[in-house]
Formats: structure tokens, C-alpha cells, sequence
């Protein structure tokens, strides 16, 4: 009795201990709304030039600030996450060493920094939250995120939709209407990702799959369209493969033959792939630019130009690129290429390990987790869109955030079933 009455008076003492998990969840949905850079980028700044907007700059500060603080808050679980996930640790601690030999020490320096923040929130994630937890931020925030997109378009057409390039396509909060595609396309998988864990809201987060996919269809983004069905497919083949040995035996042979068919596409005719997506198989299929691109690599094979700087040197290196292409590159179109350009093929080997590392941990998981019906089909997603999107390593990056959590949570032991 003694004891309980302590306890008692502890709770009574500090009532604020009760609400803290809220807290922290509930600042983890605000960071990542942030990290997704809806309404606060296309209000700030150019996208041709991140840099430029010292506002946006100054947005980030408190979001670095907290994050250090939760991490303080429990440093034992974040080391021994962030020592599990050692080649995501290692890629940032690249990043910054790359300021040594970068053709612009200053810009590298500031991205690197911003990299590294990037990714400590994201093993922050993991090391905080068990995967419904994770799973169930994702979605409230993907929620979030789809409500303002759905009432930028509907009730401000002339901030939510797109006017002069694709004329009537929606872009909801963000630049243009790629980024809304790609993102309500990350929002069907969270909602089912999330589905799996909860079945007392199962039918509801499953419900918000619906107007995720309207959102894709009214961004008329092809890309997006293609990662949905990654999305519902993923997740559904997942659930055949477990019901028995012939449906597993029919799933598993169905996932490997289009997985080979999409790597033997892109290795072998990219081309195809691109056109089918509504894309030139040479301009805008970056072809040519890739081409350029290699050319650049090969006079800095091992540790590239500088984190983040290639494109940022008006005279430097992307100077040539653009006069061969006669096109002003913005980016590489391509992370894996992006990152050679910034920390060679060094980096590129580090991304890789720390890509097929979570991939093949996530496929161990085939026939038991519940988390593998959101981590295979997200590494799978996020493996297609890294050929023709700048998406590994990217400083405060909603995508380098949850690949970052994804990857950290399978390299830890796997949860108790509840």
C-alpha cells in the first residue's frame, strides 16, 4: 500500500510525465510536416534555388533544436539505433567530411549539416516508436497533408493548381504537381501501412485510400500512378504469399518476375520505361543528361564534388553539363548519380550497402511482421523512383526522412508480436 501511495504522489508531482509520448508524437507529425515542405517551400522559395530564401533557412533551426533535445531524452535507444543503421551514420559523416574537397566548402558545409539533422530525426524515429506508433505519425500526417492539398485545389484553384505549365493539373501544396502525385502516392501506402497495425481504425485509414488516389489522378502525375499500384499491389501480393503454400508460391514468382522486368527495363532500356511514364526517352528522359553527367564523374571517381554543390557553381562543373545539353539541369534526375557527383562512388557504395541491407531484411520479413506490409513495398517504391528522382541522401527531405526511419527499424531485432 506504501508503495502504491508513492507511486501516487509521483504521478500527482509530475502529471506532465503522462502526456509525454503525446508530445513527442505530436511534435514528430509537426517535423514531418516540415521535412515535406508543403505550403512553407512554395511560399518561400524557388525550387531552382533552395538556398535563396533565408526564411525557409531560419524555418529549420527549431526543428534541429528539438530534435537534439528528444534525442537527449532517451541518448542509450538513439545510440544503439544509430549503431545499428552505421551505413546511414556513415553516409552523413561523409557528407560532411566532403567539405575538405568540395568546389564550394561553404555550401557543402551548410547542406551537410542539414543532412546530417535529416537524418538524426529520422533514427530518431526509429528508436522512439514501435512500428504501429511510426506507421500511425506517417499516416496523420499523410492525412494532414491530403486534407490541404484537397482544399488548396478545390477552394484556392489559383494557389493549388497549376495555371501555366500543365494547365489544370493539381499540385495542391507544393511546387507542382509531381511532388502532390509523389506524395499522396507515400499516403496510400501509409494508410495501409497503418491499416495493417490497427484494426480497430483498419476501415478508416483504408477509406483514405480513396481520395489519396484522387488526389494522384487529379495530379495527372504517371509516376505517382505507377507507385500507387505499387502501393495496393505490394501490400496485397504480401498478404497472398501468406495464406498458402500455392499463393505464396504464385505471389513470391509474380513480385520476382516484375521486380527483374523493372531492373532489366532500367538497366538495359531505360527508355521504354520513360516513354511509358509520358516522358521522352532522351530530353526529358534524362538520357543525355546522364550521359554528360558520367563524363563529370569519371574526372572525380571516388569522392565527387562536394555534398550538395554540383549544381550550385554557376561556373563550375554543371556549367558544362547544361551547355551540352543546352537545358539549365536543376538536378540528376537520378540519386544514385546524384550522389556520385557528391561523394563518388565512395558514397554510392555506402548507399547501396545501407539500400540492400533494409531490402533484404525487409524480404526476411516476407511471411511474418505486420511492418512488412509498409517496409517492402516503400523500399521497393522508393528503389524505382531513386532512377529518375534526386531522392537519396537529400537534406531536409520528407523521403530521406521516412527511408531513414524504414531502414533503421529493420536493422533493429524484430518486435514482439502484440
Amino acid at each position: 500500500m506504501n508503495a502504491l501511495h508513492r507511486a501516487a504522489v509521483w504521478r500527482s508531482a509530475f502529471p506532465r510525465l503522462t502526456f509525454l509520448p503525446l508530445l513527442e508524437a505530436a511534435l514528430a507529425v509537426l517535423a514531418i510536416l516540415l521535412f515535406s515542405q508543403a505550403l512553407l517551400g512554395p511560399l518561400l522559395v524557388d525550387p531552382l534555388k533552395p538556398d535563396a530564401a533565408e526564411a525557409l533557412r531560419l524555418v529549420w533551426l527549431p526543428v534541429y533544436g528539438v530534435t537534439l533535445i528528444l534525442i537527449a531524452m532517451r541518448p542509450l535507444a538513439f545510440l544503439e539505433t544509430a549503431f545499428r543503421a552505421w551505413p546511414l551514420v556513415l553516409l552523413a559523416v561523409l557528407a560532411g567530411l566532403s567539405t575538405f574537397w568540395s568546389i564550394d566548402p561553404d555550401i557543402t558545409s551548410r547542406r551537410a549539416l542539414a543532412l546530417a539533422m535529416t537524418t538524426l530525426f529520422g533514427l530518431w524515429l526509429a528508436s522512439r516508436f514501435d512500428w504501429k506508433s511510426l506507421l500511425t505519425i506517417l499516416a496523420v500526417s499523410f492525412a494532414i497533408l491530403m486534407i490541404g492539398s484537397a482544399i488548396a485545389g478545390a477552394l484556392v484553384p489559383g494557389f493549388g493548381v497549376m495555371q501555366q505549365i500543365h494547365p489544370g493539373a493539381w499540385r495542391g501544396l507544393w511546387w507542382e504537381k509531381n511532388t502532390l502525385g509523389a506524395m499522396m502516392g507515400w499516403a496510400v501506402l501509409a494508410f495501409v501501412g497503418a491499416a495493417a497495425f490497427d484494426a480497430r481504425r483498419r476501415m478508416l485509414w483504408l477509406a483514405l485510400v480513396v481520395p489519396a488516389l484522387a488526389l494522384v489522378l487529379l495530379s495527372t502525375s504517371r509516376t505517382a500512378l505507377l507507385a500507387s499500384f505499387i502501393a495496393i499491389a505490394g501490400p496485397g501480393m504480401i498478404a497472398m504469399a501468406r495464406r498458402d503454400a500455392a499463393s505464396s508460391a504464385i505471389a513470391v514468382m509474380a513480385g520476382v518476375v516484375g521486380v527483374s522486368l523493372g531492373i532489366l527495363v532500367l538497366v538495359i532500356g531505360p527508355g521504354v520505361l520513360l516513354e511509358a511514364l509520358g516522358r521522352d526517352a532522351t530530353f526529358t528522359g534524362r538520357t543525355d543528361i546522364w550521359e554528360a553527367l558520367f563524363r563529370q564523374i569519371r574526372e572525380r571517381p571516388m569522392l565527387g564534388f562536394g555534398y550538395g554543390v554540383f549544381w550550385q557553381v554557376e561556373l563550375g562543373p554543371a556549367h558544362w553539363v547544361r551547355l551540352e545539353t543546352s537545358w539549365p539541369v536543376p538536378t540528376a534526375h537520378n540519386g544514385w548519380i546524384e550522389t556520385a557527383l557528391a561523394t563518388g562512388l565512395v558514397g554510392v557504395g555506402i548507399a547501396l550497402i545501407a539500400y540492400t541491407g533494409a531490402l533484404g531484411s525487409a524480404a526476411m520479413r516476407l511471411f511474418k511482421g505486420n511492418e512488412t506490409y509498409w517496409a517492402l513495398p516503400f523500399l521497393v517504391m522508393w528503389g524505382l523512383i531513386s532512377f529518375s528522382e534526386s531522392n537519396l541522401a537529400e537534406q531536409n527531405s520528407l523521403m530521406w526522412v521516412m527511408f531513414t526511419a524504414t531502414a533503421a527499424k529493420l536493422a533493429q531485432p524484430r518486435e514482439a508480436a502484440p
